[in-house]
């Protein structure tokens, strides 16, 4: 699964780093406005990991608010893209979240991880790797798939079930099969909770201009959550 990940990805790449930031109402009026929203204005000082960068628009817009920016896709071509959009002033690294991180203990204060965690069925390590590298006190930000959203395209329907499924994108006008993993909203928050205080959980909203901009697109998002956000400490 891993190596079709890359690949499907890496033939994304060029259409994330292209389009998606103006064309994709769910990144732009839904999920990035909420997690935003848990990140402060000025970040400067502080040292941040982007788990999962893609393109690197949050690479970016972290790096925009004075923060020490490192960031890391699995994705070759995603980590070329992020390099080409920030430049020399972010740290971007080809690597797998599910293995062990080239970072000393204790480096970074946040660490944030867009849509990225529902390509990984184990958390376990993954976020024993964030907690060894985050600072105590330090922050987890990140953004999965709403459960509710997820058991739709799955064939067993299994809620209490991980599972591997396929999502169907069209981008572009190409079809793309991604294959990831869906989980029950209390494993979300157990495994959270093995690793890290939780402080919040947000089922995200799409934003009021999205009615104006689209009003299709609005009325199904305010009745169909798709995306959650999970906001955790180490202690």
């Amino acid at each position: 699964m891993k190596a079709e990940l890359r690949k499907i990805f890496d033939a994304l790449s060029t259409i994330y780093e292209n389009q998606v930031d103006g064309s994709s109402y769910y990144n732009s009026e839904y999920e990035r406005p909420g997690m935003l929203a848990e990140l402060e204005e000025d970040m400067r000082g502080m040292m941040v990991l982007d788990a999962g960068c893609a393109a690197g628009w949050y690479t970016n817009e972290l790096l925009a608010r004075g923060a020490d920016v490192t960031a890391l896709d699995i994705s070759p071509q995603m980590v070329e893209a992020a390099r080409r959009r920030v430049g020399k002033k972010g740290k971007i690294y080809c690597l797998d979240l599910e293995k062990e991180l080239p970072f000393e203990d204790a480096s970074f204060d946040i660490i944030v991880s867009s849509l990225t965690l529902h390509y990984i069925r184990d958390w376990s390590s993954t976020f024993k790797e964030f907690s060894r590298i985050l600072k105590d006190g330090g922050k987890v930000l990140f953004s999965v798939h709403h459960p509710f959203m997820d058991i739709k395209n799955t064939k067993q329907q299994g809620y209490f079930k991980t599972e591997g499924y396929v999502d169907r994108w069209n981008k572009d006008g190409r079809k793309f099969e991604v294959p990831m993993y869906r989980r029950p909203l209390q494993e979300i928050i157990n495994e959270t909770t093995k690793a890290f205080k939780l402080t919040a959980v947000k089922e995200l909203k799409p934003t009021e201009r999205l009615k104006e901009l689209a009003r299709e697109s609005y009325d199904y998002l305010i009745s169909h959550p798709h995306f959650l956000v999970v906001k955790a400490t180490k202690e």
